[in-house]
């Protein structure tokens, strides 16, 4: 266990305190960094953590690499507390034992709840310390024992909804059984979740004190499930790379087939994505000037559309390798069936890229102002909107000039939002980091 203590580094400022559990990289750590820039983290409890000094940081060896994402700038001097080892361990036994999909799934969340559960035990005595009662922060599907030990506490519990729960999934499977041969062609399959994953969720939802979600398609799912009361709705945070801000965009006067126009695909190449829309809109227009550049996994299996001259296939990248795609790429396709945000979209508005969105997500694309939003998740639709800017490439240039202003989605607006929702007394101006 890596951790530092945090009546090391929040001062005597009498403030509510947050415990933050998250399995995983989720959105790169922001609810955790939003508050330990306040002085409100009391504890984050994760899985793996791989600060620049490690030994296993940017290992090229079994995937390790990508250990080099857990970790993050903002939460140096956090209190931390992870076992990366034993996630390693049971990753590697799980391989052995050939445990995959929804029942790797499902152990793997169980194993962090009771490994959480072990770390807020140990921390039991710092945590009586505290001013007031901590608030607990977990993501669904892997909150439910957590929750169940916070309520023991008499903590307030807040649920970090990822995405628009079962709603998304039948959205999903309908589009997998509408759309079957395609699939089939490309060796893709769904498998949907155990009930048990389901019966877990809900009692997460009922034992939360706060669901927050992302975007207003998630609160418009939860309203199913009845917790609309408990619904939040917060953008998720974003801190641009360094030299976002002083990059200028271009465009050609016209695209030609040794000038195309590149429309970037980033993120799971599967069924929820989108993809059998984006790749019959490449095989529409593969006459044309444009290259259409998939950067995710799984790899193309179908030599249907592998064969497509204007598809460029880059296999799975690093988030911090992803920066050049969005620099050299000329539009955003997220043509999702549904998320609960899809930060790509701020990762993209970043560097000043128009983007072509579905409407089942965040709120990030204005219509017709930095991007546009789909009147449906076709080849149709998505290949018409293409043609246009081929045909006029003076739109984009003035759609990467209206980019969102992304202060809105910054760490300080989120802490100030998480803050709001339970009521804890506000900061010393003097205090706040800058």
């Amino acid at each position: 266990m890596w951790g530092v203590r945090w009546d090391q580094i929040r001062g005597d400022v009498n403030v509510m305190m947050w415990i933050c559990c998250q399995l995983g990289a989720r959105e790169h750590y922001a609810v955790a960094a939003a508050l330990h820039h306040q002085y409100q983290l009391a504890a984050l409890i994760t899985d793996a953590w791989v600060p620049s000094s490690s030994r296993l940081y940017g290992w090229p060896f079994f995937g390790l690499s990508r250990l080099r994402d857990r970790t993050h700038l903002g939460l140096i001097s956090a209190p931390v507390y992870a076992w990366t080892g034993a996630a390693l361990r049971f990753e590697v036994s799980q391989t052995i034992r050939g445990v995959n999909g929804w029942q790797r799934i499902l152990h793997r969340n169980q194993w962090f709840q009771q490994q959480t559960i072990k770390t807020l035990m140990s921390l039991q005595p710092a945590l009586a310390q505290l001013p007031s009662t901590p608030v607990l922060f977990a993501y669904s599907y892997a909150a439910l024992e957590i929750f169940r030990y916070a309520k023991q506490q008499g903590w307030t519990t807040v649920l970090g909804q990822i995405d628009p729960g079962w709603l998304e999934e039948a959205k999903v499977y309908q589009e997998f059984i509408d759309h079957g041969a395609t699939y089939a062609d490309l060796g893709v399959d769904v498998q949907r979740a155990p009930s048990a994953y389901w019966d877990n969720w809900r009692e997460e939802c009922r034992l939360a004190d706060y669901i927050v979600v992302n975007s207003n398609w998630s609160a418009q799912a939860l309203q199913q499930v009845g917790v609309a009361a408990k619904v939040q709705v917060m953008p998720l945070a974003y801190a641009p790379a360094g030299g976002a801000a002083a990059f200028q965009r271009t465009y050609p006067s016209q695209f030609s087939g040794d000038r195309p126009l590149r429309v970037l695909f980033l993120g799971q190449f599967i069924v929820r994505k989108g993809i059998s829309a984006l790749l019959q809109a490449a095989a529409q227009l593969v006459n044309q000037p444009i290259e259409f550049w998939i950067v995710g996994s799984p790899p193309l299996q179908s030599a249907k559309f592998a064969a497509l001259p204007n598809l460029r296939w880059f296999g799975s990248v690093p988030r911090h390798a992803v920066d050049p795609f969005y620099q050299t790429a000329d539009v955003f396709l997220f043509p999702t069936l549904s998320d609960g945000f899809g930060l790509t979209q701020l990762e993209a508005q970043a560097w000043q890229l128009p983007i072509i969105a579905s409407r089942f997500c965040g709120e990030v694309v204005k219509d017709q102002v930095n991007g546009v939003i789909l009147s449906a998740v076709t080849a149709e639709a998505i290949a018409a909107v293409l043609q246009n800017w081929i045909n006029h490439p003076e739109l984009l240039l003035a759609l990467s000039r209206q980019s969102v202003d992304l202060s809105a989605f910054s760490l300080l607006r989120l802490q100030e939002r998480l803050q709001g929702m339970v009521g804890g007394d506000p900061l010393p101006g003097s205090l706040g980091r800058t």
